[in-house]
């Protein structure tokens, strides 16, 4: 499948902003299923300096800084992204769970692509002894990795509430996991904490979700949405398996991969700072096209 992406982030201020530092990661990934055919960002105010990178994940980084006054900042990101993934089946055999934790704990290479980067606590994943209980209830001993996982997300999805009124982005997981409630965020880092709780090595994955309106409903423009899931290391044989404990599915062809980290700190879209107003309203507006 290809894919047009455009996500628009716009900031309005209420008094002048005098300087803007901006970090952006708005460039789809290449590689797990899925190829960057193109990708521009355009800015408005036109920024004084733009510089680009690859931070240790792999993530394409653009710095930015605006020091023009301005009351709007308008970041337009456009990107088009083939899409070819064919997740394993929900009963699919796959080595015990124990047998991963163990061979991603003797890892020697420290790369962004070594499982054992992915196995301890971040900064906005802790390690909670009763995620990590909540979580063990669905790895039996010797049960294999696919089957926990599954039955992990499955349980997540049916007893958690959807609630984007519940939760921040400063929000602790300790409270998301007490209250049960939240959004694709705080569930993506709930499945995190829980599988590196029993030592297994789980990232995080932002990215888009192609939605499918109501049938002889019109498509909205916009209507589409950032979304979050968890990436889990199966073992040498098959790699990296995307979960989405939001709709309990395992990751196919309807996600689109932006960034890989250890949470969403490692990969927010858009963050900076700015000199000037102390209020603002942040709009986010996204749109998946299928082209072929």
């Amino acid at each position: 499948m290809i894919y047009d992406i455009r996500h628009v982030t716009t900031y309005d201020y209420e008094s002048p902003v005098s300087f803007a530092r901006c970090t952006l990661r708005l460039e789809p990934k290449s590689g797990h299923g899925q190829d960057l055919i193109s990708h521009k960002v355009e800015i408005r105010p036109r920024p004084s300096e733009r510089h680009v990178r690859r931070d240790f994940f792999g993530t394409l980084t653009e710095s930015v800084v605006i020091e023009a006054a301005h009351r709007t900042l308008r970041i337009d990101s456009r990107s088009r992204v083939s899409v070819a993934r064919k997740p394993p089946a929900r009963d699919a055999v796959s080595p015990s769970w124990e047998s991963i934790r163990d061979i991603a704990f003797e890892a020697t290479s420290l790369g962004p692509a070594s499982p054992v980067g992915y196995v301890f606590a971040s900064p906005l994943v802790p390690v909670l002894r009763p995620v990590s209980a909540y979580a063990a209830e669905s790895f039996a001993p010797g049960a294999g990795i696919l089957a926990g996982a599954v039955g992990l997300m499955h349980r997540i999805r049916t007893e958690f509430r959807y609630d984007p009124k519940a939760t921040v982005i400063s929000t602790p997981l300790n409270e998301v996991f007490e209250k049960r409630h939240g959004v694709c965020q705080d569930f993506a880092h709930v499945m995190i904490a829980g599988l590196r709780g029993l030592g297994l090595p789980a990232a995080y994955v932002s990215g888009y979700l192609r939605t499918i309106p109501p049938a002889g409903q019109p498509r909205l423009q916009g209507a589409d949405a950032t979304h979050a899931w968890v990436s889990l290391w199966c073992g040498a044989d098959l790699g990296w398996i995307d979960f989405d404990p939001t709709n309990d599915l395992l990751v196919a062809n309807d996600h689109i991969t932006l960034a890989v980290g250890r949470d969403f700190s490692d990969v927010s879209p858009v963050d900076g700072i700015i000199v000037g107003s102390p209020k603002q309203k942040l709009r986010v507006a996204v749109d998946v096209l299928l082209v072929e």
